[in-house]
């Protein structure tokens, strides 16, 4: 009978995929991070942040649900938004409907800045991803991050106060 304190170590074909997405999980936001810095002056964090204000009604949303989409801290979050506050890309501005949260706006300066950013970040993206792989594996690309994703994402709650 097997001892239920011994590890069970990987079979072969699951430490190879294992050390295939270590690698990809490692050098895939240091490269779309330095293209950001090279190309628009942003960090991929201050990107995504960006990017996710810009998909939001009325480009604004709550720093708190923003964290949760980003996979920040709050405190992380907070001086992302402070550097962008400085550079006029957005504004913080008391939540109307709950004065003990913050909202974050975009403004037309950061409007720009996400335009201006996406070509070559989208290029990137297809460059190092997409332009190597077929339709059938971009599908199991899809299908087995969603799977993976979805089993360590934690789960969504409503946003709570700031």
């Amino acid at each position: 009978m097997a001892d239920s304190n011994q590890a069970q170590w990987l079979a072969e074909n699951e430490d190879e995929a294992w050390r295939s997405l270590w690698a990809l999980m490692t050098w895939l936001p240091v490269r779309l991070d330095a293209q950001l810095e090279e190309d628009a002056g942003l960090s991929l964090a201050e990107y995504h942040a960006l990017s996710q204000i810009s998909e939001a009604p009325d480009r604004q949303i709550r720093l708190s649900e923003l964290a949760k989409n980003t996979n920040m801290t709050l405190s992380h979050l907070s001086r992302v938004i402070s550097r962008m506050e400085k550079a006029g890309w957005v504004e913080r501005k008391p939540d109307p409907t709950d004065r003990r949260a913050t909202i974050g706006s975009l403004t037309e300066e950061g409007w720009n800045k996400v335009t201006d950013s996406a070509p070559a970040h989208v290029a990137t993206v297809r460059s190092v991803i997409f332009d190597l792989l077929d339709d059938e594996q971009i599908a199991a690309l899809r299908e087995t991050s969603l799977i993976i994703a979805n089993a360590v994402a934690p789960a969504r709650k409503p946003p709570q106060n700031d």
